[in-house]
């Protein structure tokens, strides 16, 4: 006895395929207008991006970006800028160098109850970050580091460090372990088999694990709002500055908001092939 399978005609698979290619687009526009209404709020005027309902055809100055880089004597955001890049950057390089041993003794080496160690990483990240915000303030200023852009360094290098460990355990899982033991057979290092095997084979894993950390980091403001104050602000710190006891700036708010998300943005764009490939990898067997 023979079975058959009915394949649905080409038409249909047709229709079906432009039915979710329209779906999907109006998705990526749903989530995309905000930002474009943002970049179309900050190039008009404080009076015209007050006016309910907005005004599409007001006109388009460049005021808010002026007075945002301090063009017409206000404060300079290159400061926060470099101290918002400065902890980003250092926090993920020590991230990716502690997680990846980490990772390659919780997938290719796997130590004893590796899943409990797992789960131990994962349970560091279920605490409320601000039920710790008080100790860690006590901390630094009984140690002298309160306004210091190392303090941000090392707490955002704990904070993505759980992480990085779960996320390069999946990348690191799919390295084959013949070219693990032929590298040790040719006296490999673990040194060298972790910089000259492991991480090129795991490189669009690294680098999704590398833009997410890089993210959160740049993207913190709790304990960079409290523990910071003038040397360390960064960028999120500076962006709460146009929040005033006279109202909100929405012009200059959105103005600030999209210079401060470039980096990012930039990031993502640049390594989109790789964050793809590095989250899809380890999710089909």
């Amino acid at each position: 006895m023979t079975t058959t399978v009915t394949t649905p005609p080409p038409r249909r698979r047709a229709r079906k395929g432009t039915a979710l290619g329209v779906i999907a687009w109006l998705t990526g526009i749903l989530f995309v207008l905000p930002i474009l209404w943002m970049l179309l709020t900050s190039f008009h005027s404080e009076a015209d991006a007050a006016t309910n309902p907005p005004s599409l055809a007001a006109s388009l100055t460049f005021d808010s970006y002026r007075e945002f880089f301090g063009v017409d004597g206000g404060a300079s955001p290159w400061p926060a800028l470099i101290n918002s890049a400065t902890a980003s950057i250092a926090s993920t390089i020590l991230v990716l160098v502690l997680a990846l041993p980490a990772a390659y003794a919780l997938s290719i080496r796997p130590v004893k109850k590796w899943t409990d160690v797992l789960f131990f990483f994962l349970s560091t990240k279920m605490m409320p970050v601000v039920a710790g915000l008080l100790p860690i303030y006590l901390f630094a200023k009984n140690a002298g580091m309160l306004d210091n852009i190392w303090t941000l360094v090392i707490l955002y290098t704990a904070m993505n460090l759980p992480i990085a460990v779960w996320m390069m355990q999946s990348f690191l899982s799919e390295v084959p372990v013949a070219i693990i033991e032929a590298a040790h057979i040719d006296g490999a290092r673990l040194p060298t088999i972790l910089t000259r095997v492991v991480a090129p084979i795991a490189l669009p894993g690294i680098a999704a694990t590398a833009l997410i950390c890089f993210i959160f980091s740049w993207n913190e403001l709790l304990f960079a709002r409290v523990l910071t104050g003038v040397v360390a602000e960064t960028a999120p710190v500076f962006l709460t500055g146009f929040i005033t006891s006279q109202g909100l700036f929405l012009a200059k708010v959105c103005a600030a908001s999209l210079v401060i998300s470039l980096p990012v943005l930039a990031a993502g764009f640049a390594a989109q092939d790789k964050l793809v490939q590095g989250l899809s990898l380890g999710a089909v067997k």
